[in-house]
């Protein structure tokens, strides 16, 4: 696919996806989500790359939310679409970790695209807000969910019902995201993360993502049996032998992901 609304790169086995439309704040509009979903896919069949990063083009915005032109147009029917909620369960259930590299605004549908991603690490000038109340309508692509079970629900509750934006530290104080760094250093913050995954067994990686996401709403005798299972999985694989090895021998693995 040709794309016009985002870049997709590749920085040795990270593969970046940057929203490019910066003179409207990176806003999300059905041709860069049908970008985005297509750039997934590739890098996600692409065996050189074990990290995926979501991030905007420019120092203002990360995303801005949906193109509010589009939306006024919605119909009630159009909800029942997956569209931008669609796009965002895929992210998260990637079989590729991906981290949201938050270089500015990420309100909306932006803040929603930065919470289906498996890690988010912000520049300390990024702000966060869901402000779809003002518009009469709620955070329809995952917003009202993932926001309760990353911050809780009674911080979910307000952040909503008053549409108050948070900065970087506030949102890294309340585990929104996971660091807040200067913008000089987000890109290098975001290396060092996904390098420190990249040395790990990425069959195991990969199984870790599967276990938390379908255990996190299974009962605890549930989810335990989905982790034992697993467990067995890589108790037979090679990976696992490998580790074990290299880890008697004092040497880095060598890990096949298999």
């Amino acid at each position: 696919m040709e794309y016009q609304n985002i870049l997709v790169e590749l920085e040795e086995q990270i593969g970046i996806i940057k929203l490019n439309r910066p003179e409207v704040r990176n806003a999300l509009d059905a041709q860069t989500l049908t970008e985005i979903s297509c750039a997934l896919e590739t890098l996600e069949n692409d065996e050189g790359v074990g990290v995926i990063v979501i991030t905007g083009a420019g120092e203002k915005s990360f995303a801005a939310g949906a193109d509010i032109r589009q939306l006024r147009e919605k119909q009630p029917l159009d909800a029942l679409i997956p569209g931008m909620s669609g796009v965002y369960r895929r992210i998260e259930n990637c079989n590729k970790v991906t981290i949201a590299a938050i270089n500015g605004f990420a309100l909306g549908g932006g803040c929603e695209l930065a919470m289906a991603c498996d890690i988010r690490i912000a520049a300390d000038h990024a702000k966060f807000g869901l402000p779809e109340l003002n518009l009469s309508i709620i955070p329809g692509a995952g917003g009202t969910q993932r926001l309760a079970r990353i911050i809780g629900k009674g911080r979910a509750v307000d952040m909503i019902l008053t549409g108050e934006m948070l900065t970087a530290k506030q949102a890294e104080d309340i585990g929104l995201v996971s660091r807040a760094v200067p913008m000089e250093e987000l890109w290098q913050a975001v290396k060092a993360k996904a390098e420190k995954i990249l040395a790990k067994g990425p069959f195991a990686v990969r199984m870790v993502k599967l276990v938390i996401n379908h255990g996190f709403d299974a009962n605890m005798d549930t989810a335990l049996v989905i982790e034992k299972l697993a467990q067995s999985v890589l108790f037979g694989s090679q990976d696992k032998q490998e580790g074990t090895q290299a880890f008697l021998d004092k040497r880095q693995a060598l890990f096949k992901g298999m």
